[in-house]
């Protein structure tokens, strides 16, 4: 294996150290003897698969070797001291950065994962070749996932299309990009993916006929102008036509262009001459003509695409770039790396600018100390389509897809934000929450008048740097509007989750959540909660949770209700709710919504925090009987129904859709007097119709009676409860 490695490097970097990965080599090997993967082969074989993966991009051998150490801090008994000294601090930074916070105890799974990700992004930012060796170290577990079992293969799938295929596609690595997607497809939707794979394959040959043809003729029109021009076809990936069948809601034989021609010539002056043959063979589409090269994408993508009519008269996509703009199409920052007397050298200003994206991520990620708000906001401003829109002057601004004119104003400046009093698009005023187009020329009209942003601007935005701006804004004009405002949204949600809140926000209780949310005082508490910067749910399970573990005296419940008159009232009517809790009188009962119990279905009380009794039926999946961990919150309830008139209940019906469906339906229920609450109906392409109806009814006896019913009808497939 090492041989191998040794011999791969030396075929696109002759002149290379080779000895730091002969010393890597041997050194993860000894860390990690005696560890073995999920598959039942040695650890070791997986950093010498992410190795030949950097290797597959030409990277540099420092990275090579970090990517040969990447697991050992983290899985064996060495520390970052101990690779710094044996390999130096570039290599133990590099393997530092992708090492993940394994044993940091986090609230919840998704802290974790924000963590681990503004860990790597700081990583990255001092240093770019961290998430390279990251992504090859994602691949590699991508393609073994058939190891693991089916909801921790389909969680990996489902993070890998989160995260990691877009960082791939920021970065402007499709080479990785399109393995992830198509190995996380398959594990995601594997019927989805499977009957894809079958559907392409049934044309293949077809295609390959078609793509043959178009490549002799523009080989024969192109041989006395570019006789060195390469031109080959390329097949779509699965993932690209799933989603385009998917969001686009095609069929498959409505996806036409499954396959492109590719043509690669010497020179940008030749690209546009071989799209002039391209267009005087075959007419153009229009609207369908892409110019990356004097627009190129944020990745650093660089071609360009037109659509023809082509042989037959099949619609056929042709992409024109030159060897370079290819090789940064298939490796994107990776190809950006070059070697010079063993060590990595690269223009600053250059690689500034294509990773200007990243330092802009870090300024604002520093405002955002909510874990489910940072990761809205990465998958938002990193990984969602872009549309690139004009200044009055010509000057290209890139923002995200569905961004307003509020955003253009805070991404020029955020003197022009704060002072937006409305815009104008391609010459016509617009609202401010038009949302952009690409090719659109903004203008945003300002006032030093301005009383500056409004709180709405904050839900309209969708950039993460606007939403920023404009609370800063609040935090810094509004301090006493917000500390005012931030105490009365505590104070009522206290009040909503039934607690006092001259009893639960106490000096005592306060003090801990200031230190956990980095607050100097009590008023920059309600001010950050006032301007939108700390989430409530942020700190009032906190609030509650102190306050709880202060009263847990002998004998008294661990929730606390309100003491005011109006919920003492509310708890006097919930507690007729026909159920009886066993050994408990006087207590608050609700019955959960995700079974919706009847009478005669056989149930279970849940207590929780603050709401009192949850009533399930003892076959909710929600409901574990048998899990430890909530033993000691479940009790004995039963049915009480003397004074009870009706309870709800959903039903979902699948029938072969046909007219007047629904009108016997309603036929049903009027003559048996059961009133319908709620409906929602729709078909499909196979013909079948889904009808969802949430309705009253006084007993389980009494649903059954419905459903048989409803069973009789002409073309009902099937009548079951629904279990949310």
């Amino acid at each position: 294996m090492l041989e191998n490695l040794l011999s791969m490097i030396s075929q696109y970097s002759p002149d290379s150290d080779l000895d730091i990965i002969i010393k890597a080599y041997n050194f993860a090997e000894n860390a990690h003897e005696g560890q073995f993967r999920k598959s039942g082969e040695k650890y070791f074989i997986h950093p010498v698969e992410v190795a030949k993966i950097l290797i597959e991009l030409e990277l540099d051998t420092t990275t090579i070797a970090a990517g040969l150490l990447h697991d050992v801090i983290e899985d064996t008994k060495y520390t970052y001291e101990d690779l710094k000294k044996a390999f130096g601090q570039e290599t133990a930074d590099l393997v530092d950065g992708v090492t993940k916070l394994g044993k940091i105890a986090y609230k919840s799974k998704e802290e974790t994962q924000a963590e681990n990700l503004r860990k790597m992004f700081m990583a990255m930012a001092k240093d770019i070749r961290v998430i390279l060796i990251k992504l090859a170290d994602r691949l590699h577990n991508m393609r073994t996932l058939k190891f693991m079992s089916p909801e921790k293969a389909k969680e990996k799938a489902c993070e890998t299309l989160e995260i990691y295929a877009p960082i791939a596609n920021r970065l402007g690595i499709f080479k990785i990009k399109w393995e992830l997607e198509d190995i996380g497809l398959r594990y995601l939707d594997p019927e989805g993916y499977y009957d894809l794979v079958e559907k392409v394959a049934k044309k293949r040959r077809e295609r390959e006929e078609y793509i043959k043809n178009v490549v002799e003729i523009l080989k024969d029109k192109l041989k006395d102008i570019y006789s060195d021009c390469e031109i080959y076809g390329r097949a779509k990936h699965f993932y690209s036509i799933y989603k385009k069948m998917k969001y686009q809601n095609k069929a498959f034989e409505e996806i036409y262009d499954l396959m492109a021609v590719r043509v690669i010539v010497d020179s940008v002056k030749d690209c546009y001459g071989v799209l002039g043959v391209v267009h005087t063979i075959w007419k153009p589409i229009p609207g369908r003509f892409k110019d990356y090269i004097a627009m190129p994408k944020a990745n650093m993508y660089q071609s360009l695409h037109t659509t023809v009519v082509g042989p037959d008269g099949e619609p056929l996509e042709i992409q024109i770039r030159t060897e370079e703009m290819h090789k940064v199409a298939e490796y994107g920052i990776a190809a950006h790396w070059k070697y010079k007397e063993g060590k990595i050298s690269q223009n600053e200003s250059d690689m500034e600018k294509k990773l200007s994206w990243l330092r802009q991520m870090m300024e604002w990620q520093k405002e955002l100390s909510d874990p489910t708000e940072f990761m809205e906001a990465l998958k938002i401003d990193l990984f969602t389509n872009q549309v690139f829109v004009f200044t009055p002057k010509g000057d290209v601004i890139e923002l995200p897809a569905g961004s307003t004119p509020i955003d253009f104003a805070y991404k020029v400046h955020t003197g022009i934000g704060n002072s937006l009093i409305g815009a104008k698009v391609d010459g016509r005023i617009v609202p401010i929450d038009y949302k952009l187009n690409n090719g659109n020329i903004v203008e945003i009209l300002t006032s030093s008048q301005s009383n500056g942003p409004s709180r709405d601007w904050i839900n309209i935005v969708k950039s993460s740097q606007a939403k920023n701006k404009i609370k800063q804004w609040f935090k810094k004009e509004r301090r006493e509007e917000n500390i005012q405002r931030g105490k009365e949204l505590l104070e009522k949600e206290i009040k909503r989750q039934g607690y006092n809140p001259a009893e639960i926000l106490k000096p005592k209780y306060l003090n801990i959540i200031l230190k956990r949310t980095n607050q100097p005082t009590e008023e920059d508490l309600y001010a950050a909660i006032g301007y939108g910067g700390i989430a409530l749910n942020q700190v009032i399970p906190k609030l509650k949770e102190e306050y709880e573990n202060d009263r847990k005296i002998k004998g008294e419940s661990n929730f606390k209700e309100n003491i005011n008159t109006k919920q003492q009232k509310q708890k006097k009517r919930y507690n007729n709710q026909g159920v009886i809790v066993k050994d408990l009188d006087n207590i608050l009962v609700r019955f959960a919504k995700c079974c919706t119990p009847l009478p005669g279905d056989e149930i279970i009380g849940y207590t929780t925090k603050g709401r009192g009794v949850s009533v399930h039926r003892k076959d909710c999946p929600n409901i574990n009987i048998y899990d430890e961990s909530i033993a000691n919150r479940l009790l004995e309830v039963k049915w009480d129904i003397k004074d009870i008139s009706t309870f709800e209940a959903e039903i979902q019906i699948i029938a072969n859709d046909r007219t007047g469906l629904l009108t016997d339906l309603t036929q049903i229920f009027s003559a048996d007097k059961v009133p319908v609450k709620g409906m929602n109906a729709r078909t499909t392409k196979k013909k079948l119709a889904y009808v969802n109806l949430l309705i009253e009814v006084k007993s389980i006896d009494q649903l059954k009676s419905v459903m048989n019913k409803i069973k009789s009808l002409q073309g009902v497939i099937d009548v079951f409860r629904v279990i949310n």
